[in-house]
């Protein structure tokens, strides 16, 4: 099998080319996994196949991270269980996502030729009636499927697949793109490369599988890391991965007054591709040989005449719409941006008072968690992911089109450097960026925007998490 488990879980779903008859046999039992970010060991995974006496196959995949976010210690848990019948046919499946917070939990059922999603989500449930999934037990063992004893380099699977969170299908390709030998408990052992990528979130994974179907080794975007190893070795973790500050990118001196500076020049190193090099009026993001150019500059609204809400322009109304975990067309979230933005139509000055709003009322704590604007809603407290997703559902139920919006701040302290970070952008009449945890209706010119979009979509800065670097060129003060 190959599943890979994150704050984000997708679930893979291929239609298999190539590949020998599955024979679910000689994978019954448990297989355990260490999880690695980033080099340090921070959970452990669970794999277990079983087959009841009506013949049905049940696979389960349970994965426990614990990890430190400023010295705090976190528990996340992703529980998966799909149920198949003898002929591989998917019956029904279930999958939680447990943290500081509280369990979200999806139940799929297939019935009349359709899928029934049950969500609930911060205690809120939805039933979706959706397509049939293309899912069945061959799907699932994929890799195991691919990598057999007639397989060669080249060899390829094309797959689609279902995300239980999103709830919607993807597609991708896994490919053997090498093979050697190792040596496993004394005996030689022909073993398979398989590059993995997934469409959706634009993520690689690499994986190493024994041509008996044996997964060995899972990197997912070169962060994430899923090693076999045995129970007691897997179970064996300690509080000692801080997140944040292993993936700081550190400069060499302070940046002098970093929220009020009017422009920063920056040289950054590191993986980045197309898809994080955003430019627009606030930031300038290029590459220049091995490195990449950064400017940042502070934006004047003088001059600038405000859209009037409720906003209805066509090209932007889709940032407006609620979704899984913006939840702005809840009940009570829409109170809550109408007791904030009362009579206000300047679209601007709605923002504002918005963005104040997060500020003053939520409190700053670190976790790990599945965010959702109605939870943080709920307990009033959680890191920049927090602000920024109750910020957008916020902006969207007052009719102001929002997105989430991640990369880099700058931060002073013990270790100055640059930290992930997450904050938002708002259209206005033109887009403009707001950062809700520092109470910043324009953000300052040390944010370096990578990525934006929810949670899928942000997961494009897996694979440059812990790997940029950041040279600060121009440290003028401000005037």
């Amino acid at each position: 099998m190959n599943r890979w488990t994150a704050a984000v879980v997708l679930l893979l779903v291929p239609c298999v080319v190539n590949a020998q008859p599955l024979d679910v046999s000689k994978f019954v039992g448990e297989d355990w996994y260490g999880l690695y970010l980033n080099g340090q060991k921070s959970g452990f995974l669970m794999n277990a196949v079983t087959q009841d006496k009506d013949g049905s196959i049940v696979v389960v995949e349970d994965a426990q991270f614990k990890m430190l976010m400023q010295n705090v210690p976190q528990d996340l848990r992703t529980f998966a269980k799909h149920t198949y019948t003898a002929d591989g046919s998917l019956i029904r499946f279930e999958q939680t996502v447990q943290d500081s917070r509280g369990t979200s939990a999806f139940h799929g059922v297939v019935e009349a030729g359709g899928l029934k999603l049950t969500s609930t989500v911060a205690g809120a449930t939805k039933v979706d009636m959706l397509p049939l999934p293309k899912e069945s037990l061959r799907d699932a063992f994929k890799q195991s499927m691919l990598a057999n004893p007639n397989a060669k380099v080249g060899d390829k699977i094309a797959f689609s697949y279902f995300e239980a969170v999103m709830g919607a299908e993807d597609e991708g390709q896994s490919e053997i793109v090498a093979e050697e030998t190792r040596v496993l408990e004394g005996v030689p052992t022909k073993v398979f490369k398989i590059k993995t990528h997934m469409t959706f979130t634009n993520l690689d994974t690499i994986s190493y599988v024994t041509d008996n179907g044996v997964l060995l080794e899972d990197i997912i975007a070169g962060m994430i890391t899923m090693r076999l190893e045995p129970k007691e070795v897997a179970k064996d973790v300690n509080y000692v991965n801080d997140v944040l500050v292993a993936n700081a990118a550190y400069v060499d001196k302070p940046i002098a007054d970093p929220r009020g500076r009017k422009s920063l020049r920056l040289e950054i190193k590191g993986p980045l591709t197309s898809a994080h090099l955003f430019n627009d009026e606030r930031q300038f993001l290029a590459q220049k040989g091995d490195s990449f150019d950064f400017v940042g500059r502070a934006i004047a609204m003088d001059g600038f005449t405000p859209a009037t809400l409720p906003i209805t322009d066509d090209s932007v109304i889709e940032w407006t719409k609620p979704t899984r975990f913006v939840q702005s067309d809840d009940p009570k979230i829409v109170e809550k941006a109408r007791e904030i933005v009362g009579d206000e139509k300047n679209s601007m000055k709605a923002a504002e008072k918005l963005c104040t709003w997060v500020d003053q009322n939520v409190r700053t704590s670190f976790s790990a968690r599945l965010t959702n604007a109605l939870e943080v809603l709920n307990s009033l407290e959680g890191d920049c992911t927090e602000h920024s997703v109750l910020f957008v559902a916020l902006a969207r139920a007052a009719g102001l089109p929002a997105r989430e919006v991640a990369g880099l701040i700058y931060m002073d302290g013990s270790k100055p450097g640059f930290y992930f970070h997450e904050w938002a952008k708002v259209w206005v009449g033109k887009w403009i960026d707001i950062d809700p945890t520092w109470n910043q209706p324009l953000a300052d010119v040390t944010h370096i925007k990578l990525g934006e979009g929810d949670i899928f979509q942000q997961a494009q800065l897996m694979p440059i998490i812990g790997k940029i670097q950041v040279v600060v060129l121009d440290d003028e003060k401000s005037s």
